[in-house]
């Protein structure tokens, strides 16, 4: 599978970029690799990324956006993240 970026070569998505992979932004990776453990639904018994969980089916779509634009904008720490998203989770 072939993607067109905005670079001159195709990337694709196999995950085979070369040497220059995209830069990601610092707070998505830091939420991608800060692991939580939820006792909740599919996550029970298993640690599962903060970012997993804000992309899944238990928060809403504008509960999501509101704390992604809150955290990226420096307004919410990664611990406070960690707790609302965990709260609505365990709902």
């Amino acid at each position: 599978i072939t993607v067109k970026s905005s670079s001159k070569d195709p990337v694709t998505a196999a995950g085979e970029e070369g040497e220059h992979p995209p830069k990601e932004e610092p707070w998505k990776t830091t939420l991608k690799t800060t692991m939580v453990h939820v006792e909740a639904g599919e996550f029970q018994g298993h640690e599962v990324s903060l970012w997993d969980l804000l992309h899944s089916h238990y928060i809403p779509e504008e509960n999501r956006k509101e704390l992604l634009e809150l955290y990226e904008a420096g307004e919410l720490s990664l611990e406070q993240v960690r707790t609302v998203v965990t709260t609505i989770v365990t709902r």
